[in-house]
């Protein structure tokens, strides 16, 4: 995809500055989620983009209209071939201690996420690189086709073209870190603010953990004069109900998401900043193919079918979200055509399908329940994701006369088990990386880090293998259409819905926007109290 051809909703939210009425000021915006891990280059959780999105830049990024716009590159040329791309970097750009950045800053970090050791979630989105999965798999092929000319010349070559390679630049993973900062301590230095050394408008000057962290401007950004704000403070408020409280009283700026009962209150009132950005995610659980009872396909379909997702938006999240039928959001664009178009509906529909359901559930041997094996589902620790799962659990018991147990755990604790793929249902989503359908489709790629299903099919990975091969955005659309049916068909997912963000922002807060990558950028942002 072309990076004039995003959807009008990638443009998601921008709050238009009027004139300042100084050019200074703090900030404090509520999330509900710590991350464990804030590597810009090796994480693949959510939780962290806040303070990525903030304290790095890449050599691109998104504008609020959703174009790509030179960041700490000021400009790029494509070959003719549509295969190697050289960027110039800033003589402006500096890390947050005053150094240069340089080209092969990127060498080094795109190496490292391409080095098992460094346990880097979404290495396959450099694959696409010469040499890179090679280098991944063997580290004594080091053929990687990137290169730092001289220190402000950064050039790579691709296998074959990649029409949103420029989405895919703007995505963490692709952004520089600090080989001295890095070696001097692999594990810890995303940790430490005096080593927390990033590229973006704001530096972090603080990390409480469980509680806080605070970012102040970063004077040695190439457009810090542009920065107004002095301090921005992320909070930490589990509960978005408490979250909400402290935003009424006047205590915080912005919350990251409203409890979804108080939706329907917040969207009538005017002039309380309620605000709905448009998303491109999904929320779904994984269900493990290589555990009882989940390993027979006719029972992963007979719990998604029994499950009514009119409901579960409706009157659990009671919010404007979408019932989700399939993996991949609608949204996004592939040769002028939203990938969600004319889908199948893979035998769910947005009610439930108590029938077919029960009929499917007999045919694996659990005739009106009987004989159901112990089955947990496991979760974050989140108020509004466990009233969801409780919906879901009573909807099996109702339709299926089945008894599945919820246990909740803290992220810190949930997600590397979860990883180990040793669950029996575990609850997950993913958000786009960038708009595009792979930004879905590749995790669940044999191998990839983040398929955490488990789950392989030869078909599947030659279909996206194909996609990505093709020059032809049609061919390519139709192959990702026909992987997503696999994926679908065999039910490695249970859809719940596709999502939009439901946030609050003061009014006097201007400049700010929250991307459907779910990224909010303060660097524009003006504090008119």
């Amino acid at each position: 995809m072309l990076k004039t051809a995003l959807l009008p909703a990638l443009a998601a939210l921008l709050l238009a500055s009027a004139s300042p009425v100084w050019a200074a000021g703090e900030l404090t915006y509520v999330v509900n989620n710590e991350s464990a891990k804030y590597d810009p280059g090796t994480t693949a959780e959510t939780f962290a983009t806040p303070i990525i999105g903030n304290a790095f830049e890449g050599l691109v990024k998104y504008a609020s209209d959703g174009s790509i716009v030179p960041a700490l590159a000021e400009s790029w040329t494509l070959s003719d071939d549509g295969l190697t791309y050289t960027f110039k970097i800033r003589d402006a750009a500096k890390w947050s201690d005053g150094k240069p950045v340089t080209a092969g800053d990127f060498v080094y970090a795109w190496k490292r996420v391409l080095t098992p050791a460094s346990g880097a979630m979404n290495a396959p989105m450099l694959y696409s690189i010469v040499g890179a999965e090679e280098y991944f798999a063997d580290q004594s092929k080091d053929s990687v086709a990137v290169s730092a000319t001289d220190d402000k010349t950064l050039t790579f070559t691709l296998k074959q073209r990649v029409p949103y390679m420029l989405q895919l630049l703007g995505f963490s993973t692709f952004f520089p870190v600090r080989e001295d900062i890095v070696s001097a301590n692999p594990d810890g230095w995303t940790t430490k603010p005096e080593t927390y050394i990033g590229t973006g408008p704001f530096k972090v000057t603080a990390m409480n953990f469980g509680e806080s962290v605070v970012l102040e401007k970063n004077p040695d950004y190439y457009n810090a004069e542009n920065v107004s704000l002095d301090k921005l403070t992320f909070r930490l408020i589990p509960d978005p109900a408490t979250a909400l409280a402290a935003y009424e009283a006047g205590d915080v700026d912005g919350i990251e998401a409203v409890p979804s009962p108080e939706i329907p209150r917040l969207s009538s009132e005017d002039g309380n900043g309620f605000l709905v950005v448009p998303a491109l995610g999904t929320t779904y659980a994984f269900f493990n193919p290589a555990q009882k009872p989940l390993d027979d396909v006719r029972v992963r379909k007979a719990l998604s079918m029994a499950i009514d997702r009119e409901e579960i938006v409706e009157f659990v999240l009671q919010s404007a979200d979408q019932p989700a039928l399939a993996l991949v959001p609608p949204g996004m664009n592939v040769a002028g055509e939203d990938f969600t178009d004319g889908r199948d509906t893979f035998g769910l529909a947005p009610t439930a399908e108590v029938d077919a359901a029960k009929a499917l559930l007999a045919e694996a041997g659990y005739p009106d329940g009987a004989g159901f094996p112990d089955t947990v589902f496991v979760t974050y620790s989140s108020p509004p994701i466990e009233k969801l799962l409780e919906a879901i659990q009573q909807m099996w018991k109702k339709n299926l006369n089945i008894d599945v147990k919820i246990q909740a755990s803290e992220w810190q604790v949930f997600y590397p088990e979860v990883q180990k793929v040793q669950y029996q249902i575990a609850q997950m989503g993913w958000g786009a990386d960038y708009p595009h359908p792979m930004t879905f489709l590749d995790n669940f790629v044999t191998g990839s880090p983040n398929n955490l299903a488990g789950w392989s099919n030869a078909d599947y990975d030659k279909l996206i293998a194909d996609a990505k091969a093709t020059g032809d955005e049609k061919v390519s659309l139709d192959d990702m259409r026909k992987a997503e049916a696999i994926i679908m068909n065999e039910m490695v997912i249970l859809p719940q819905y596709h999502r939009n963000q439901y946030m609050m922002m003061k009014p006097y807060v201007k400049g700010f926007w929250r991307s459907p990558l779910n990224v909010p950028y303060f660097d524009a942002v003006t504090v008119e109290k």
